[in-house]
């Protein structure tokens, strides 16, 4: 598969398992899976049509590892990012000493103020490395990475969760436990 389909395809797929199902006619269960041969026959209605090769191809090639196959290869979800109702089961972990964040500096003012939030997502996430922080960021501008104090909001009783693609999640990361702001 050609670069720019595989991304739009990759795209798509991201509306369409963590934001809008519905607009394809599809419905992911609590913890956001969906058959795979369903949500082949839903693009494939909209106009959309991939092979499952296709979607093995984006799967794996996803330079972010954004969706999974659960075990049996037969259903597959976003790894994190939903922005509709869904527990996708991750259990709570004790977090590295530090985490980071990547934003731009438009943002820093509301961050100052307000810490991180999730805004349209379930959860705020955070890099367990910089460089990949610096891509977050970078998507938005000239990219800024803050520092997060993920031992001391552990201790004070945040529950940090991981991804099946490396992406920390915490509900929020209050102004006190960031620095580089």
């Amino acid at each position: 598969m050609e670069e720019q389909r595989l991304v739009k395809t990759s795209k798509r797929l991201s509306r369409h398992l963590r934001h809008a199902p519905e607009a394809i006619g599809i419905e992911l269960d609590s913890a956001g899976w969906v058959d795979v041969a369903l949500l082949l026959e839903a693009l494939g209605r909209h106009g959309r049509a991939i092979s499952r090769p296709e979607l093995d191809e984006v799967v794996a090639r996803n330079n972010k590892r954004r969706f999974e196959f659960d075990a049996t290869g037969t259903r597959i979800r976003a790894s994190q990012g939903h922005s509709v109702d869904v527990d996708l089961e991750y259990r709570a972990t004790t977090p590295p000493d530090v985490l980071y964040h990547g934003t731009v500096a438009a943002a820093l003012p509301g961050i100052r103020a307000e810490g991180l939030k999730p805004m349209r997502r379930h959860d705020v996430h955070l890099s367990a490395d910089t460089e990949t922080a610096v891509k977050v960021g970078a998507r938005r501008g000239r990219p800024v990475v803050l520092t997060v104090d993920a031992a001391g909001m552990h201790r004070d009783g945040y529950e940090f969760r991981v991804s099946t693609n490396g992406v920390w999640l915490v509900t929020a990361v209050p102004p006190g436990y960031l620095s580089g702001v």
